[in-house]
């Protein structure tokens, strides 16, 4: 008469291919993790921008973090952003800095910090770390 069950071989073995598994699953689900966080920094950058371009239509220079969310505060809105904080210097009649600052759960992520710099209607974009592959053309 057989006995109904798994041998410790089996059992071995299965648990050997989940492992094998597990090691290359999970720093890709990492990386795709960290990859919508950046795509999260860049759309902020974005909105940024065009803020600061609606602000600079009815003034004279750009305008602050706090002119540009008020009427709430630059560090209420950099509260409700998780992964990245948002910062603006620079400031002067014909451009200004966005920098996107990681923190949290991101604060190590290959890729460093966003920035977004305007100068005479000319905008450059860059990391603070120089990493290639960062969808941040």
């Amino acid at each position: 008469m057989r006995s109904k069950g798994f041998t410790l071989i089996e059992l071995m073995v299965t648990l050997a291919i989940v492992g094998i598994l597990a090691i290359i699953a999970i720093p890709s689900f990492t990386e795709q993790i960290a990859k919508s966080r950046r795509a999260e920094a860049m759309r902020i950058l974005g909105d940024m921008q065009l803020r600061q371009e609606r602000w600079r239509s009815n003034h004279t220079e750009y305008g602050t973090c706090d002119e540009l969310v008020a009427p709430s505060t630059c560090t209420a809105y950099n509260a409700t952003i998780p992964h990245y904080s948002i910062s603006i210097t620079g400031i002067t009649p014909t451009g200004h800095t966005l920098t996107a600052t990681r923190k949290g759960a991101q604060s190590d992520d290959r890729c460093g910090d966003f920035v977004l710099t305007v100068s005479n209607g000319v905008a450059s974009k860059s990391t603070s770390t120089g990493a290639a592959n960062c969808n941040w053309p």
